[in-house]
């Protein structure tokens, strides 16, 4: 008899297609322990199938398989998954089959030591054991590069002058496709420039894969935006690793006077002066052990919940755009939270008895514990809540943001973060506090998450979002950007399906939380706490 133990398993894969780069690569270890008596799996043979499911969808497709191992009941695989990781993706599924199970990557990243074990089921009234997953990140994917370029004798190309030239990088793609990674600054008036040291991680110059080609394209800088075509040349992050030698001295190439001019030789050249590689801490490296704060706030307009104009709508059949903004951020941070407790608010409202107005009560009812269990929990609180609550006007957004930023503000030393998701109708009552509460809040570990609902203009929540202008109060500018707003009409599938409409939005909301996290870390010089790594479990399998 031969049985599989297959865990499906919702993770993120590199899109070739939107040319994302993942936040790393994680290895994934399996072991697996069984309940069944030798009698049952007589003549077993042990093999983990790991399946993964696309963004918004159902279908499962086979990413890999262990070896298989004869004749035991507690398996320890040697074959690893290598997986990777988008803290931002977490596409959803179930699955009831004979011992299966199924979880996220980000489960089996964010438990303890990274170090995830799960029952198996499949057979009723039977234990069938568990199996056990080990994540590592793989080392390189902490690897930042530094490095410095110069050129000589450059092709002229102002009339008046001689050229402005910069470098434009590209890391080819799977599908022989290039994405930008980095543009190094103008200098200005010269046919041999030197460039200023810049720094770039690995992962973004060739995710992982030392001999991908790495393109770079030189041009002229024109006011206008018309760029000129000096030339072009190719290389990859193994040539740099070697440093200042013959062979990174590299021909500018243009392909189009190469073709018209016979005696063309080349556009010029480019060296690399230095290189160097270092490693630095990563978002896995933080968010290992350090437990996450993720309050849940949504705004209430006026209208009554039993009606299908409202925005709260209580539809039988299907989510309102609130509910499915909670599901689709909540399902992903709570991952990653150590006690899986959301502190959920609503704001705007009369409430019973005495139909005070309210900017920040807790959707649970009960002051002295505003917590609700998993995202499941503040669903039913926030259900529950439009049944008890007279939604009402003004909408202040500064209550909520000065109340968790007094929670973050008590610690500073790194050892909580505070993810803030404010859902909204995009009325705002008080912009200029608003914004002193954002600015107050930049220099602590918190990030705010902004959804807007319904048709309305979101032009005050475009204004909070800092990516192009960062948000200033009274003279003083935010340390960080620490605001995302995203309106999710735009996330909505055509077709109706809500599930690739929430795997849509989450993408976007949660793609900055990383490196906003990082940012305040790193500004603060704090290194992660430290946590169990598998080294650190004498005789893993031996003791589970």
């Amino acid at each position: 008899m031969r049985d599989k133990v297959a865990m499906m398993a919702s993770i993120g894969e590199f899109d070739p297609l939107n040319n994302i780069v993942p936040a790393t690569k994680i290895e994934v270890t399996v072991s697996c322990r069984s309940s069944l008596t030798a009698f049952f799996v007589l003549c077993l043979f042990a093999v983990v199938v790991l399946y993964v499911q696309g963004i918004g969808t159902k279908e499962w497709r086979e990413f890999g398989r262990t070896e298989v191992i004869d004749n035991t009941l507690n398996p320890n695989f040697v074959r690893k998954f290598f997986l990777d990781f988008f803290f931002e993706e977490n596409p959803p599924g179930t699955t009831d089959f004979l011992g299966q199970t199924f979880c996220t990557l980000g489960e089996i990243i964010g438990s303890a030591g990274g170090r995830l074990e799960k029952s198996l089921s499949g057979i009723p009234g039977k234990k069938l054991g568990s199996i056990i997953f080990v994540a590592e990140e793989l080392s390189n994917c902490r690897d930042i590069a530094t490095m410095q370029l110069c050129a000589n004798k450059l092709d002229k190309k102002d009339f008046f002058g001689k050229s402005d030239p910069f470098l434009v990088f590209y890391r080819s793609n799977e599908d022989g496709t290039f994405t930008i990674c980095h543009k190094t600054e103008v200098v200005k008036n010269t046919l041999n420039p030197v460039w200023q040291p810049f720094t770039i991680p690995v992962r973004a110059l060739c995710n992982g894969d030392y001999d991908r080609t790495v393109k770079v394209d030189v041009y002229d800088w024109d006011r206008d935006g018309s760029h000129d075509f000096i030339g072009e040349f190719t290389t990859s992050y193994r040539d740099f690793s070697r440093g200042q030698n013959q062979f990174n001295v590299y021909e500018v190439l243009n392909p189009k006077k190469k073709g018209k001019k016979k005696k063309y030789i080349n556009s010029g050249t480019v060296t690399l002066l230095s290189f160097k590689v270092e490693s630095e801490y990563t978002f896995v490296d933080f968010i290992r052990g350090l437990p996450k704060q993720p309050v849940m706030q949504t705004s209430c307009p006026t209208g009554d919940p039993s009606q299908p104009t409202s925005l709260h709508y209580i539809n039988p059949y299907q989510m309102n755009a609130y509910a499915m903004a909670l599901k689709a951020v909540g399902e992903i941070i709570q991952d990653y939270d150590s006690d899986k407790l959301f502190p959920a608010y609503g704001f705007g409202a009369k409430l019973p008895p005495d139909g005070k107005i309210s900017h920040a009560f807790p959707l649970s009812g009960d002051y002295d514990n505003p917590n609700c269990v998993g995202i499941d929990g503040v669903l039913e609180a926030y259900f529950r809540s439009l049944r008890t609550v007279q939604l009402y006007g003004p909408t202040n957004f500064s209550p909520v943001i000065s109340q968790v930023a007094r929670s973050a503000q008590d610690v500073t030393d790194g050892s909580q973060y505070f993810v803030l998701l404010i859902i909204t109708d995009g009325v705002i009552s008080d912009m200029v506090q608003t914004k002193e509460a954002v600015v107050n809040a930049a220099a602590l570990p918190m990030s705010i998450i902004i959804v807007g609902v319904g048709p309305a203009e979101f032009d005050a929540m475009e204004e909070l979002d800092g990516d192009e202008i960062r948000v200033s109060s009274r003279g003083r500018f935010a340390e960080r950007d620490i605001v995302q707003f995203v309106p999710f009409r735009d996330y909505m599938d055509r077709s109706g399906n809500q599930v690739l409409s929430m795997a849509r939005l989450a993408k976007d909301v949660l793609a900055e939380i990383p490196e906003q996290l990082l940012g305040f870390m790193k500004s603060r010089g704090i290194e992660p706490r430290p946590a169990l790594s598998p080294s650190d479990l004498p005789e893993l399998h031996r003791h589970i």
